[in-house]
């Protein structure tokens, strides 16, 4: 039979985490619960049009329409292709950018670590609305200088919005995962460092075979909150959507989502749409996390 003072200290930590298991619970598994219901019905109109609305169970339906749906899948693959344009970019530009302030060569690290994080500070609409301005023909400082030297770039068309809505998140997030990358580095023992320049280890050598490995599990944080994000993406390329048209409506997993749900109105779908997307995104960072353990297990 547990003691007093163990019933004092469960009692103690059960009203401590309450509040944390009631939020949890009213923001998160609420509204899951909530979607998973709404995803088993849809709106149909009954009569001729003349009486009203009403909802009907159909079941996992409106699952099957959202994956047969050509436009859904497609999304996917346009995350695929911001994956491969957007990671090795940022984590690789971030990672760089955290050896060179964990360098002896850098001067005024305070500094450039403000500077380089100042844009993760800019809310996400705002920086997309700040590139699109940059993106717009007529517009664009950066435009007219590229054509001025006979440089003709469409950065809002088809085949460039990726491009550009990786550019864009880059420049948000870049900073970010470079300050998690060098506080990393400053828990690198010194010893560690020391004895590698005695074996006659230079900086870039240092870098690769000690700095880098010592930081990996680091990187595989920023690496799965990058691939959750990545899977999320919405804003940047809604608003490149807004300014140009030249991408569709459902040009990603989230536009679909808001495109059922707010232009079609079909709710149903929209949230069968979301359970996917949310599955989708829970089962790469599974598989992101077993290949980060296996590569961290000698």
């Amino acid at each position: 039979m547990a003691s007093p003072s163990a019933r004092a200290q469960r009692r103690t930590a059960a009203l401590l985490l309450a509040p944390f298991f009631v939020l949890f619970a009213a923001a998160t598994l609420a509204p899951l619960f909530y979607a998973g219901w709404m995803s088993l019905f849809t709106t149909r109109t009954s009569g001729l049009g003349f009486g009203g609305t009403r909802q009907v169970f159909i079941g996992l339906g409106n699952y099957v329409t959202a994956l047969a749906d050509p436009a859904f899948r497609n999304g996917f693959l346009t995350i695929a292709a911001y994956v491969a344009v957007y990671i090795p970019v940022m984590i690789g530009g971030a990672l760089v950018l955290a050896l060179l302030l964990d360098s002896a060569l850098v001067k005024a690290r305070s500094f450039f670590q403000l500077a380089l994080f100042l844009p993760h500070a800019v809310p996400g609409l705002i920086a997309a609305l700040i590139w699109v301005y940059l993106y717009t023909p007529g517009l664009s400082p950066v435009i007219s200088f590229l054509n001025s030297g006979g440089l003709h770039v469409s950065f809002l068309s088809s085949g460039n919005a990726v491009f550009s809505a990786a550019n864009i998140a880059v420049w948000e997030w870049i900073g970010y995962n470079m300050v998690i990358f060098y506080a990393a580095l400053q828990a690198v023992p010194r010893e560690t460092l020391d004895a590698g320049r005695i074996d006659g280890a230079g900086g870039i050598r240092t870098a690769l075979s000690i700095k880098v490995p010592m930081i990996r599990p680091a990187i595989a944080l920023a690496l799965l909150f990058t691939v959750i994000g990545s899977i999320q993406l919405f804003t940047e390329p809604m608003v490149i959507y807004s300014a140009s048209g030249a991408i569709g409506s459902s040009w990603t997993p989230n536009m679909y989502v808001q495109t059922a749900a707010f232009t079609r109105g079909d709710f149903g779908q929209a949230a069968a749409a979301s359970l996917l997307i949310a599955l989708f995104a829970a089962a790469l960072s599974y598989l992101v996390t077993r290949f980060s353990r296996s590569r961290r297990q000698p």
